[in-house]
């Protein structure tokens, strides 16, 4: 029996994700909301390389199995509450890339220096407070700072996006972490030179715009 779609994104995003050197080994994990509400995750501790779209752990919003005999990821909670919390959210990556996990080590977060930030994430990645890795708490900790953002930095950790699907997640992602990247380098040459207020103010109304499509085009 064939998979649905989302099986194959999953799989080609957590590809991308790695290629794109967004995580290192088996660490990070990928989802996506499926038709029926119920979501795929990639499995626990398996090489991306190794893993097939049939071969995704599918739990509905509880975290109860409901295909397969696969593991899902142990950040299962993480990725569910950010479903249950934003139904317009169909994917959500969690990685551990270079420059923004250093901030998420420093417990910094990154301001939106490039109007890239302001679009896709929303403004500055904030951090979450650290708790431990899988843990419900770390779960309720993340979802609070994803109202009104599309990435998260978590306290010497890592760092989880949204989208409106796996693909879209993965992009913010992307830009999450060349903004990090940029706004590193630029510390080094005295310091990043903030964008206006009213700068701000105008590419936040563009991220509303568009994240309030994103239920309509899932």
């Amino acid at each position: 029996m064939s998979v649905p779609e989302v099986h194959h994104e999953v799989v080609r995003v957590a590809i991308e994700m790695e290629a794109n050197r967004l995580v290192v080994g088996t660490a990070g994990n990928v989802s996506g909301r499926r038709a029926d509400d119920t979501i795929c995750l990639t499995p626990s501790s398996t090489p991306y390389r190794d893993i097939t779209p049939e071969g995704l752990a599918v739990v509905d919003l509880d975290g109860k199995s409901v295909e397969g005999s696969t593991r899902p990821s142990t950040e299962k909670a993480m990725h569910l509450a950010c479903y249950r919390q934003f139904p317009e959210v169909g994917g959500v990556v969690h990685c551990h890339p270079l420059h923004a996990s250093m901030f998420a080590v420093a417990h910094r977060p990154v301001p939106p220096a490039v109007e890239e930030a302001l679009v896709y994430v929303g403004g500055s990645i904030p951090v979450a407070h650290y708790a431990m890795t899988g843990s419900d708490e770390l779960a309720a900790e993340v979802v609070l700072h994803l109202g009104d953002r599309s990435a998260v930095l978590m306290a010497n950790h890592g760092m989880l996006c949204i989208g409106k699907d796996p693909t879209d997640a993965l992009h913010t992602a992307l830009v999450a972490e060349h903004t990090a990247h940029i706004v590193f380098g630029a510390q080094l040459l005295g310091g990043a030179v903030p964008l206006s207020d009213h700068q701000i103010a105008a590419f936040a109304g563009i991220y509303r715009y568009l994240r309030g499509r994103w239920s309509t085009t899932t």
